[in-house]
């Protein structure tokens, strides 16, 4: 095996606090050292070991490989106008999914498989080195299976969302449709997924039906995740503690039980925060979560509709400043925080035994993914040992 080492690192965060100091385990004029996939050693430059080779990081600053843990990027077409209309006055909801769904359903395997390369590009051009992305757009057995497929092929991580909202054709019998993503939708999509969800909300699905999509998922070796409590107060993140969701995504609107579940149970809160960026709702309460012991991710929610962002860099300093978190507390979200979503401990640290997954900023301390909002910091990506941009 070949050793490289990553030498005059001015500011290194490992992830792990007995590495360094503080819950990022933070090292100053720090060295990785990799073989390999793997971290072999990481800490002070003067107890390095020897490698092989080496590069020079000039005294900037090493952050682990950012984990999106929530993204839809099987997808064709785009929603411009419903934006530009959002953004002169009309709200959100649900319904523009279904636009999305007309335009996927109509594009070829190759024309999917394109914009899904696209993007994720995107994604690892901004220190992105693991990805979750979910079905949801085609919303027929033989469509969901396609996606799932085309996700297969170049995300880390794949989720079946047949239950993202109601099909068309549907629309005026949803326990039909449930019965559909239950049977054989699930049928068609199981060997392709590791993850089921559910968009949990009014417009989508309620909880008993969310309940039963979920189960069923389950019975198949599924493990799940749910859209929870994005849009008003309901049934999302309570379900996904009872059923050991990994996680509770968006978690924007949560009462007290909602809070107290999260934080007795296991599931983490991804919070989104393009999410309410691109649609001028209510930011989630991160404080709030934090303050309480909830476990958060942070996450971009890229597709097309609600959340057109591919940037955890952006994610980071909109947490900072719109959600009451610290840059260390949104760095470490946007990092352990997904792999802790994804149920990975092998990613989104650098301690030995993890992935050598690692984005080198063009600034001497990760806070300036916060402090410089819109910068583009990342200066190198390495996904597992290769160095890829």
């Amino acid at each position: 095996m070949t050793a490289t080492a990553v030498t005059r690192i001015g500011s290194l965060v490992t992830n792990d606090p007995g590495l360094g100091s503080g819950p990022l385990g933070l090292v100053e004029d720090a060295t990785l050292v990799f073989e390999d996939e793997r971290v072999v050693w990481a800490g002070p430059a003067a107890g390095a070991p020897d490698a092989d080779t080496s590069y020079d990081a000039g005294g900037r600053a090493v952050v682990p490989g950012f984990v999106d843990s929530h993204s839809h990027l099987v997808f064709a077409g785009d929603r411009t106008e419903e934006f530009n209309a959002r953004m002169s006055g009309r709200p959100y909801s649900a319904g523009g999914i279904r636009t999305t769904v007309e335009a996927t359903r109509a594009a070829s395997d190759e024309e999917l498989s394109a914009n899904l390369r696209r993007y994720v590009a995107e994604m690892r051009a901004q220190g992105t080195t693991t990805l979750e992305t979910k079905s949801g757009y085609g919303l027929t057995p033989d469509q969901e299976a396609r996606a799932l497929r085309v996700a297969a092929e170049h995300a880390d991580e794949v989720t079946y969302l047949g239950a993202h909202i109601v099909a068309p054709e549907y629309v005026d019998d949803p326990a039909g449709y449930v019965a559909q993503v239950t049977g054989p939708m699930l049928d068609a999509c199981a060997p392709y997924a590791r993850w089921i969800d559910v968009f949990c909300e009014e417009g989508a699905f309620d909880g008993d039906q969310a309940r039963a999509i979920l189960t069923a998922g389950q019975a198949r070796g599924l493990k799940p995740r749910v859209h929870a409590n994005q849009l008003s107060f309901g049934p999302g993140v309570r379900l996904a503690v009872e059923l050991g969701a990994a996680s509770a995504d968006h978690c924007t609107h949560l009462t007290g039980s909602d809070v107290d579940a999260l934080a007795e149970g296991e599931t983490v809160a991804t919070l989104l925060p393009g999410c309410e960026f691109s649609t001028r709702a209510v930011y989630p309460d991160a404080r709030r979560l934090l303050d309480a012991g909830v476990t958060v991710a942070l996450s971009t929610d890229c597709n097309p509709g609600s959340s057109f962002t591919s940037s955890m860099p952006f994610c980071v300093a909109v947490a900072v400043r719109e959600m009451g978190m610290t840059p260390d507390e949104a760095v470490w979200s946007a990092t352990a925080g997904g792999a802790r979503a994804l149920r990975r401990e092998d990613v989104g640290r650098l301690a030995p035994g993890a992935y050598a997954d690692l984005a080198l900023l063009d600034a001497p301390s990760h806070v300036h993914l916060a402090y410089r909002p819109g910068v583009p910091l990342v200066r190198a990506v390495w996904r597992r040992g290769e160095l890829i941009g």
